[in-house]
């Protein structure tokens, strides 16, 4: 989806269709019986998660807080079909955060931004929103003040000089609006009657209070871009508020972009139906209860990279290997970022074929390595101790 605004100047009034246009806007309904089962089960999960992480020391929590964190920049991008560089953003929230990762990745304004608006969202959680820090967050996201070709209003409310904010989809000429936002003069007062109500206590779960902020804030949609990202922020915020802790687990945008498609339905859906949004935040529990059950996974991977770097503690290694190393265990298995193919290594690294090459036969010398069957072009290697597979060219010749 792409946000677009046009204008209908010769068309009549729309007729009342989304939440904000209904006359009894913005007092939220839901069934809470209906909903406590999955309140249950995500609570029951929260606190498994909590005793399992408990039981690491203090370096492995911080490094599964790390990946976390780099989940959620990266995906929260992703569901906005912005790419960003996994090694850029780890190193990125590493700097701030303080947790030593060995080498460093090249700062990227870009990836500078979101990494800023997401640690500010989580790691300050406690600190009252304000539209002054919803502005920092979105003049982060778009430093050049331009998204993509277009320039955009930055640090300020969207102003509608161009028409209506409207998502679209589809070729110019056949476009298919999934939404219209309230109008900007609206804002505002509409932005204000929302972090009143963010800033309070919440009245009931505040696992409810992140579901509604999340949906609310994307309902005004108050800023020319970027207004997924900032509500999936500021949906985190309530999460972290809800937890009591900076400390981030789980990804909640990571589980959103793998149900990319059913998170659009179901905003798309509910923006079209009543007050009462007892669906939307049953969808919205159960993907949450899916990324906290998911983080198994992520703990799995923290203690096999922990176990990885204290058996080869005693080995030197220069930055450019522990940069691939540690993008390979960052990866789950079977994920396109940990699968380094022909060469992937010398691109990760950003070095020469003949450069990777000396580099992985260092490793290899050392046992670090290991060399698998077959040859040709390609041949594979695997990290000792570790059944994960790396692929690397073998031996072209090129330039620097």
């Amino acid at each position: 989806m792409t946000h677009n605004r046009r204008m209908f100047p010769d068309k009549p009034q729309r007729r009342r269709t989304y939440l904000w246009q209904r006359p009894d806007w913005p007092q939220w309904r839901f069934d809470a019986a209906a909903l406590a089962p999955a309140l249950a089960q995500v609570h029951r999960a929260q606190g498994h998660l909590a005793g399992r992480m408990a039981e690491l020391g203090l370096a492995q929590r911080d490094q599964a807080t790390l990946q976390a964190l780099t989940q959620e920049v990266v995906t929260t991008s992703a569901i906005e079909g912005e790419a960003l560089n996994l090694d850029a953003v780890r190193s990125s929230i590493a700097r701030r955060l303080g947790v030593d990762i060995g080498a460093l990745a090249p700062a990227d304004r870009h990836v500078d931004g979101v990494v800023d608006m997401v640690l500010d969202a989580t790691q300050h959680h406690a600190q009252p929103l304000t539209a002054e820090r919803l502005f920092g967050w979105h003049a982060a996201l778009f430093p050049t003040g331009f998204s993509g070709p277009v320039r955009i209003k930055v640090g300020q409310w969207r102003n509608d000089a161009a028409g209506p904010m409207q998502v679209v989809s589809g070729p110019v000429g056949r476009e298919k609006v999934h939404y219209e936002a309230p109008p900007a003069a609206a804002l505002p007062a509409e932005t204000a009657a929302f972090l009143q109500w963010f800033n309070a206590a919440p009245a009931g779960d505040p696992l409810v209070h992140a579901g509604l902020a999340h949906l609310w804030l994307v309902t005004l949609h108050p800023f020319d871009d970027g207004n997924g990202r900032i509500s999936r922020a500021v949906g985190d915020m309530a999460l972290a508020r809800a937890e009591g802790t900076a400390q981030r687990f789980y990804s909640l945008s990571a589980q959103i972009q793998r149900e990319r498609k059913q998170y659009y339905d179901q905003l798309g859906t509910t923006q079209r139906g009543t007050l009462d949004v007892t669906p939307w935040l049953g969808w919205f529990l159960a993907c949450l209860l899916r990324a906290v059950q998911g983080a198994d996974g992520l703990l799995a991977g923290v203690l096999d990279k922990a176990q990885f770097w204290q058996r080869w503690a005693g080995t030197p290694m220069n930055a450019r290997q522990t940069l691939v190393l540690n993008h390979v265990l960052d990866s789950a298995p079977g994920d396109s970022p940990g699968k380094l193919t022909n060469a992937k290594w010398a691109a990760i690294a950003k070095c020469s074929a003949d450069t990777a090459l000396r580099d992985i036969n260092d490793l290899l010398a050392r046992g670090v390595l290991r060399k698998l069957e077959g040859g040709g072009r390609s041949t594979g290697y695997s990290l000792n101790g570790r059944p994960r597979c790396i692929t690397v060219q073998d031996c072209a010749r090129s330039g620097s």
